[in-house]
């Protein structure tokens, strides 16, 4: 299969809820494209050798940013999505020289710590976040006098977003930077003694990611309109990782192919709710032991026989 030819299923997808014309299925289409955004940013990180386990932190900064911003401040809310995006990004910046001088298992531990202590924040500043109760009132995001009411809205707001950060990764993955990154997971040593600053790429990459999540966050505070601790919690990382090995980790289009197989799987099983956990763990040990580079390895191998 060509490329050109998985482009062409892809957007055919994208234009499947129009053609069901569901208020569900947009639903689940909508938070499809405001996953995929945060999974090619943890697909950056594993890209450098890293798994942050911080993402779902940095898309509660940027949803609960974006909503105080708006609900406190008053600002517009263009203005508040852009300021929490940043503000994840900078918050990044500041941990990343700390959090990236660690590798391995020690890595993954500290940014689970951080995501656990921002989630507590979350939970138990009440008077600013709404602690377990949640955030309400959050207003309905507009840009200038076009006011995004309905779900159709926010999924073509979302589909644009993913569609520039896809964009934005795959140029990523295909310059001079993408090559460094490699080089940095394959051989840091080597990558290191042509002159290659190795923290620095390091740092760029989790703040790229941070803000890529932060973005996230904020276009879900004005859809879903009530945000709580829960949704930033441990199991949006294993979501990642799941989206991320199914879809192939080695590739930029494997986070989006996860994210659409992956997101839509809780609804499917709504009725088999108590073996979630346990059906996305024999998917994932499928695809680990039979098909270890993703679905993105499959479509690789149809072409190379074709």
């Amino acid at each position: 299969m060509k490329p050109v030819h998985i482009y062409l299923v892809i957007a055919v997808l994208a234009l499947l809820p129009w053609t069901l014309d569901s208020q569900y299925v947009f639903h689940i289409a909508t938070m499809i494209a405001i996953m995929i955004p945060m999974a090619l940013g943890m697909n950056l990180m594993l890209k450098i050798g890293q798994l942050s386990m911080a993402q779902p932190a940095f898309m509660g900064i940027g949803a609960y940013g974006s909503a105080l911003l708006a609900i406190r401040l008053g600002l517009p809310p263009m203005l508040a999505l852009c300021l929490s995006g940043i503000l994840a990004a900078v918050i990044a910046t500041i941990v990343g020289p700390v959090f990236l001088r660690i590798k391995g298992v020690y890595f993954v531990l500290l940014t689970y710590a951080f995501g656990q202590i921002i989630n507590l924040v979350f939970q138990e500043w009440t008077s600013l976040f709404g602690g377990n109760n949640g955030l309400y009132g959050i207003p309905k995001f507009s840009i200038f006098d076009l006011r995004l009411t309905a779900v159709q809205h926010y999924y073509i707001f979302g589909l644009v977003f993913a569609a520039i950060a896809y964009a934005a990764m795959r140029a990523i993955e295909r310059s001079d930077i993408g090559a460094i990154y490699q080089s940095l997971n394959e051989n840091e040593m080597l990558s290191r003694s042509i002159g290659s600053n190795a923290l620095a790429w390091r740092i760029a990459a989790f703040t790229i990611s941070a803000f890529t999540a932060g973005i996230s966050g904020g276009i879900y505070a004005f859809y879903i309109g009530f945000l709580s601790p829960d949704a930033f919690g441990f199991r949006l990382s294993v979501d990642l990782i799941v989206i991320n090995a199914i879809g192939g980790a080695h590739s930029v289009l494997g986070p989006l192919l996860g994210a659409i197989l992956v997101v839509p799987l809780p609804e499917v099983l709504r009725d088999a709710r108590q073996y979630q956990l346990l059906i996305y763990g024999l998917c994932l040990m499928v695809f680990l032991i039979f098909i270890r580079k993703g679905l993105v390895s499959l479509i690789q191998r149809q072409r190379k026989s074709a």
